[in-house]
């Protein structure tokens, strides 16, 4: 894009878009609410993440902490669906939001009482999945189908970016600055009772009325549904999985993505111990290894934002892969690699480097840099699968997609914290390491020489017998990834010149 034209939201709609349905008074509403409850229940599971730490010294406890997060949107999803359908929308936000600030104000009075944390906890993510579809439904009543793109893109934006801002940067920005997880957690449930009455302001929106003398549908008759709509699901995972299995690259795509979620989970789970043994830190000073992390990934983005198109996708993915297991790599030799700079830089005459080889100077670049690989490498894959998959099967395909992160969180959540108290923390990282690398090394001997259509994009844009402009560029290109889309389609995808 040209320098005067905004950058699209995640819907392929301008930013003016995005501010037009925000002038839309219930929506903006809503919209805080999302933004509320989603970035303070990251900086919850980051606060107790400190809490249990801290009362355990176990990493078994912290997974299973995430587990209570997890668990319950795999097993209750389905139910819930069905039951918001048959309820008012609006009552079921205010009365979540509200259930969520108890939970979090019974959670502040546990205290260091580990099983009773995690009771609540699990407690907490089940009443969560309850209000998150009511939320998205919530969005096309409120919103007219115009402003439906703009809306749901911003709904995207938050979500994706509530990890990075809550876990990431306030979480530990909070913990740090009033002393402890404790006094953030009452917060946080003040943010949860300020989204409920911003949810109470919006209009009502009940379920359909029964037809004349239809008699309403018993529970038994909602648990069928949700079984036939979990039955519906898997029959369309296996049409996903089929078609994966059928196309190699989208496969690998899929692949990617797993080790991405699963190098998240195991970081969460390693990481603050990590930090207490390696570093020194206490769990609530986990900011100097989280917070640079974040501002790696951030930085990643903006790269492929700019630099992406002159490079293939596939070569960035396996790259990243080497160069986050070498970093992770690094992780487990940083203390003798901290002295042995520390040595160097004490026979420079003059010049004092002791803050650049401290310890935790090294760890906080290695934090940044592995962040810069790691939304390199996801950020890519996602890309690489959204143009590899056609529009028919993308629903199915995106579904299986979404199952496999589930999995590829929880199974190293179980697995690593138990293995981690049993070998140690500078083991566990090793291990992770390698197998990162080795995955990075697997898929560039295993899948060769690049495609014509894995070329960059700066190449693949020079097709004979179209004027180029000044650039190199083609003019009104289409990306051959599109090339079996309806005319509108195509339409949203082709590229100006330099652009």
């Amino acid at each position: 894009m040209t320098g005067t034209n905004p950058a699209p939201l995640p819907g392929g709609e301008s930013p003016e878009a995005a501010l037009a349905v925000l002038r839309n008074r219930p929506f903006l509403l809503l919209w805080l609410s999302q933004l509320a409850t989603q970035i303070g229940t990251n900086m919850v599971l980051y606060g107790l993440t400190v809490v249990v730490l801290e009362a355990t010294d176990l990493s078994s406890a912290v997974s299973a902490l995430f587990l209570t997060f997890l668990v319950p949107a795999v097993l209750f999803s389905a139910l819930a669906g069905v039951y918001v359908d048959r309820v008012d929308r609006r009552t079921m936000l205010v009365v979540t939001n509200g259930l969520r600030a108890i939970i979090l104000v019974a959670i502040f009075a546990a205290g260091p009482n580990v099983a009773l944390v995690l009771l609540l906890s699990t407690l907490f993510s089940t009443v969560t999945v309850f209000f998150a579809p009511a939320e998205a439904a919530m969005i096309p009543f409120l919103v007219p189908r115009g402003q439906l793109v703009s809306a749901n893109g911003l709904f995207t934006l938050t979500l994706n970016g509530s990890f990075a801002l809550g876990y990431a940067l306030l979480g530990p920005l909070v913990v740090t600055i009033v002393g402890g997880p404790s006094a953030m957690l009452f917060g946080v449930a003040v943010l949860f009772a300020l989204a409920a009455l911003f949810c109470g302001t919006l209009p009502r929106n009940p379920p359909l009325q029964l037809a004349p003398g239809a008699a309403p549908e018993s529970a038994l008759a909602s648990i069928a549904e949700a079984g036939q709509v979990v039955g519906g699901v898997i029959g369309q995972l296996r049409e996903g999985i089929a078609y994966i299995r059928t196309n190699q690259t989208v496969g690998w795509s899929l692949a990617y993505l797993g080790i991405a979620a699963s190098l998240i989970g195991i970081i969460a789970v390693v990481g603050p111990n990590f930090a207490r043994q390696t570093l020194g830190l206490s769990p609530r000073d986990l900011i100097v290894v989280v917070l640079p992390l974040g501002l790696g990934i951030v930085m990643g983005v903006l790269l492929l934002n700019n630099y992406g198109r002159y490079v293939a996708r596939r070569r960035v993915i396996e790259v990243g892969l080497v160069a986050l297991g070498v970093l992770i790599f690094v992780l487990t030799i940083v203390t003798p690699l901290s002295r042995f700079l520390t040595g160097v830089g004490q026979e420079v005459p003059g010049v004092d480097l002791s803050w650049l080889t401290s310890l935790v100077s090294i760890v906080v670049a290695i934090a940044f840099l592995a962040g810069v690989a790691y939304g390199i490498v996801a950020i890519s894959a996602q890309t690489q699968l959204q143009e590899d998959i056609p529009g028919d099967v993308r629903g199915r395909v995106f579904g299986v997609l979404n199952m496999l992160i589930s999995v590829a969180s929880i199974l190293p959540i179980i697995v690593v914290g138990t293995i981690t108290d049993l070998i140690g923390t500078t083991a566990m990282i090793l291990l992770v390491a390698v197998a990162v690398a080795a995955a990075g090394v697997w898929s560039r001997l295993a899948r060769g020489p690049l495609r014509p259509d894995e070329e960059p994009d700066v190449i693949r844009a020079i097709v004979p017998g179209q004027p180029l402009d000044p650039a190199g560029l083609t003019i009104d290109r289409v990306s051959p990834h599109y090339a079996d889309e309806p005319p509108e389609e195509q339409a949203r995808h082709t590229e100006p010149p330099g652009s």
